[in-house]
């Protein structure tokens, strides 16, 4: 334990028990997952390193498929400029030749050396104790010259041509964590030096992974000053082209969508200064980066049976302070059909319910919840605009709804105050006058545009 942790005494149970809970979800979903993990040379400087290998070794443990892409362009412009050495860079692409190309195999090999002893570690008390992790690697990226381009010869730079991906299953299969480095081999015996990010995206690309990973320079990938958070496929591609972003970020996001079109589900850019942010990202509902996700990370839908347990977690607080009615589990599960949830990566983080009253041409927005850690990002109005789009397509010409706290929002959003007379009559049987809560009534104009 660090002097920091000692200064600042045991983590309280609470918040341990809450925490562990939030991520076991997330450990279940990830076991027997591929992962490629990305990073560049100047992560191997970094001090944090050995703290992430250790984090590493915990996704190990946790049954993730491990396969890691290690940069080294920092250890190699050094160990070129010790030898007298200039590796020419033409239109971005560097050229190697045969004499930059010894030191380029030399200093790969002493860094995949270097970490294979990093990951080999053991000792009592340490992270790693006991975790007893087998390294894999070998000639399973295949490369070609990237040859003659614009009248010049690249000698000994490559492109790859392919990846064994049955040959790295094999190894994954076995339990081994996969590492591969920036070269890769041809079929006449050559070696050739690659980017390390294009191994990356070409094995996440030949395998299918569930995610690869991608450990940034950038705390968080930012527009204008706003952050990134999440990005579906079309966002991404967009801003791909954004002359606002640095070119490296663009050429990044490049990557992740050329990934997420080959058929890896979830591309993560992490921050790789924040400490730990690796098992933050994975292990909880927000991460520390940005997801590009073919799919929708965030959608609202219909409601399903299975959405009970995660309903009734986010709706037990509002009820117990007042703000909803209280409503059973047999009751949700019969009106499960009325309900439209907000899923955020597999968890409810809002709900709202429509009950129509087709004689009076009304219906009732109800059960309108959005989880205290989501609040204030117009959630609860995209909830609303589902609901009355749903109202507008059986028919019904107005929407009420009944609060006891928050009727400034919904007069913000159009609606009128009202009394309990200007409801149908079924719905005033029901009225509880100890709630004595507001009536608020909407007209659902047709949507123009």
């Amino acid at each position: 334990m660090s002097s920091s942790q000692h200064s600042q005494g045991p983590m309280r149970p609470a918040v341990f028990i809450r925490a562990f809970r939030q991520a076991v979800p997330y450990i279940n979903a990830h076991r027997g997952c591929t992962f490629v993990i990305y990073f560049e040379g100047e992560v191997i400087n970094a001090p944090g390193f050995h703290e992430l290998l250790h984090d590493i070794a915990l996704l190990e443990s946790l049954g993730v498929r491990l396969v890691i892409v290690h940069g080294a362009r920092p250890q190699i412009e050094a160990a070129l400029e010790a030898e007298g050495l200039e590796m020419q860079v033409v239109q971005g692409v560097r050229i190697t030749d045969s004499a930059a190309m010894k030191v380029v195999k030399a200093t790969v090999g002493a860094l995949r050396i270097r970490i294979e002893a990093l990951m080999s570690q053991g000792l009592p008390g340490s992270p790693m104790h006991g975790a007893r992790l087998r390294v894999a690697s070998g000639n399973v990226v295949v490369a070609r010259p990237l040859g003659v381009r614009g009248g010049v010869d690249h000698q000994l730079t490559g492109e790859i041509r392919r990846v064994d991906a049955d040959g790295i299953r094999g190894w994954l299969s076995q339990d081994n964590i996969v590492l591969l480095s920036p070269l890769g081999y041809s079929a006449t015996g050559e070696i050739f030096n690659v980017r390390a990010a294009e191994v990356a995206l070409a094995v996440a690309s030949a395998l299918a992974a569930d995610k690869l990973i991608v450990l940034t320079e950038a705390d968080l990938l930012q527009v204008a000053g706003s952050p990134l958070r999440q990005l579906d496929l079309q966002q991404a591609g967009a801003l791909a082209d954004d002359p606002r972003l640095p070119p490296k970020d663009q050429r990044t996001l490049r990557r992740a969508v050329q990934a997420c079109e080959a058929g890896v589900r979830r591309i993560h850019l992490v921050p790789r200064r924040e400490d730990g942010g690796l098992l933050v990202e994975l292990f909880t509902r927000d991460g520390v980066g940005t997801l590009i996700s073919a799919e929708r990370y965030e959608t609202v839908r219909q409601a399903t049976v299975e959405d009970v347990a995660g309903l009734l977690a986010l709706l037990r607080p509002l009820e117990a302070d007042g703000t909803l009615v209280r409503r059973s589990r047999e009751l949700l599960e019969r009106e499960i059909d009325r309900f439209h949830v907000l899923d955020r990566d597999g968890s409810i983080v809002g709900c709202a319910a429509l009950y129509p009253f087709p004689e009076a041409g009304l219906g009732e927005l109800a059960c309108l919840a959005i989880h205290r850690d989501y609040r204030g990002g117009g959630r609860a109005a995209k909830l609303l605009s589902i609901i009355e789009a749903q109202g507008r397509d059986q028919g019904l010409e107005r929407l009420c709804a009944l609060t006891t706290r928050t009727a400034h929002w919904f007069l913000e959003q159009g609606f009128e105050e009202a009394t309990v007379a200007d409801l149908p009559a079924k719905k005033q049987q029901m009225y509880n006058l100890q709630r004595n809560s507001k009536v608020l009534i909407k007209a659902l104009g047709e949507v123009i545009g």
